[in-house]
This record gives structure tokens, sequence and C-alpha cells, in this order.
């Protein structure tokens, strides 16, 4: 099956969230950075600085509501 698509695989999994926080651990201890993030298709994450967190290192991501 063919999909037709405007958007590269890329695009679909190039995430931006404008609040977030990224946990490095499940009870949500160890915050590794809260803000804007971009998520990469390869699971790396960019903060604002330009640095990237490695995908081994992230537990989880949780989104911040608006305020």
């Amino acid at each position: 099956m063919v999909f037709a698509s405007d958007r590269s695989l890329f695009e679909l999994f190039d995430r931006t969230l404008d609040d977030a926080v990224v946990y490095g651990d499940a009870e949500m201890e160890t915050v590794l950075h809260e803000g804007p993030v971009r998520v990469l298709p390869n699971g790396w994450v960019e903060v604002p600085s330009g640095r990237l967190i490695s995908p081994s290192a992230v537990h989880h991501i949780d989104t911040q509501p608006e305020r």
C-alpha cells in the first residue's frame, strides 16, 4: 500500500514541544530539561541551546498544559 503525502517521513516524526519536561527516570526525580524541545526522528532531543539529549538518557517527556 502506498500513501501519497506532501510531507516527508522525517517531518512526520519531527516534533516540537513548546513547554515540556524531559525526565531521565520513571519516578520523575531526574529532570533533564524543562521548556521547549524538539524531538528528532532518530530519537534525540534537541534543546534551545542546540545541545542534544541522547535517547538512552530519556525515560519520557511530559508536555505541560497551557497555563
